[in-house]
């Protein structure tokens, strides 16, 4: 079974139109490879893979070689030698250069500075993340919600496969990925951090609590987060600062960006273990928060909360407007007193509650209880 990702091709078409490079970023084994090479398939087009000790020989003279080249180059895994990136800068401002760079990495602009730096207006990116509902179709909500989004996971024959597969990947991204990016920080520390971070999974961020926790200082533990979120292992949600006369958190929610990774840390292999946790209303929430960023394509979100307890999950804002999401693992969700606070305080259009029931129905003029499995179509409420 190969799911097709038509959003993602038209995105990469358009994007090498305009475009003289095009960066696919996203984590390992997200479907980079696969993506790039379906969008060249029926194009002129040169390969390398620069974990291929052939094609880094290949690139020894990197100016010579892709200055020779025409139609589409793509380098995957180009964070191994990160010198290619001036070599493009000198190539692309050539004024006879009609050569287009398709690279793909690993890790974010802010971990490659390179990207952001020496290629600026030169470089559009396009960050690729794991299967969503538009992909996989809202009926398998549960099956991606307990295994992630890796297609390798997520297209397992069994649980069991899922399970070893995500075992796999941590221990080749902790002992192999984050050493190849220049950063050396013992596999079992690192480990010991992330397991910390999914029990903290949904959390406001402290660091001194985290530091204490497993004997580190605070700008250990924060530089450990600021590695998992450079290659989108961890997604820091910023607070919405408004200055609305009350004590506002101002620490940023963490979640761990796939729930299948997630699980595998807390050791929940199935849905009858996940649904017997106590944090499966965590877990819910960064799953929905997840699917919410990338079906409704939010290049900004926040959450928002006050020290007196009103809150609210997701905060955005479309041509002006600001909505805003409360996610709630209930049958039956409730309107509370914080939703309604959050309305008035934040001038909210509307307001939706994302459940895993199959209905949608009003609440009241602002506020809409919706289902998880038909969260592809909510864009469409904003447009």
């Amino acid at each position: 079974m190969i799911l097709n990702r038509p959003t993602y091709l038209q995105q990469l078409s358009t994007a090498l139109t305009r475009s003289p490079i095009v960066a696919i970023l996203g984590p390992r084994q997200a479907g980079k490879t696969t993506l790039a090479r379906l969008s060249v398939q029926d194009k002129q087009s040169t390969y390398f893979d620069l974990e291929s000790p052939t094609d880094r020989q290949r690139l020894q003279n990197p100016e010579l070689v892709l200055g020779s080249l025409k139609g589409i180059v793509v380098i995957d895994e180009i964070q191994n030698i990160p010198q290619i990136f001036n070599v493009l800068k000198v190539l692309v401002d050539r004024s006879e250069n009609k050569t287009k760079f398709l690279i793909l990495g690993s890790a974010s602009p802010h971990i490659l500075k390179n990207v952001s730096e020496t290629l600026a207006g030169r470089v559009e990116f396009i960050e690729l993340t794991g299967f969503d509902l538009s992909e996989t179709g809202g009926d398998g909500w549960r099956d991606l919600w307990v295994r992630g989004g890796f297609p390798r996971s997520y297209l397992a024959a069994s649980d069991a496969d899922s399970v070893a597969w995500r075992e796999g990947f941590i221990r080749t991204f902790l002992e192999r990925d984050i050493p190849e990016l220049g950063i050396s920080i013992p596999s079992a520390a690192m480990r010991r951090f992330w397991t910390m971070l999914a029990h903290y999974h949904g959390q406001t961020w402290n660091a001194s609590e985290l530091g204490r926790s497993l004997g580190l200082s605070d700008k250990t533990v924060r530089s450990y987060l600021d590695i998992l979120t450079g290659t989108y292992m961890v997604r820091q949600l910023q607070p919405w600062a408004a200055n609305l006369g009350k004590r506002q958190v101002k620490s940023p929610k963490i979640y761990l960006r796939d729930s299948g990774i997630l699980h595998r840390l807390l050791s929940l292999p199935d849905w009858q273990a996940l649904i017997g946790h106590p944090k499966i209303g965590a877990s819910w929430e960064g799953y929905v928060l997840e699917q919410a960023v990338q079906l409704l394509r939010l290049p900004e979100a926040y959450f928002w909360a006050t020290h007196s307890g009103a809150e609210i999950d997701l905060l955005f804002f479309q041509r002006g407007k600001a909505f805003g999401i409360e996610i709630k693992f209930s049958e039956t969700p409730t309107i509370t007193r914080s939703m309604r606070s959050a309305i008035d305080e934040l001038k909210l259009s509307h307001l939706w509650v994302i459940y895993p029931g199959e209905h949608s129905y009003p609440v009241t003029e602002q506020i809409t209880v919706w289902p998880l499995q038909q969260l592809t179509t909510l864009r469409q409420q904003l447009d």
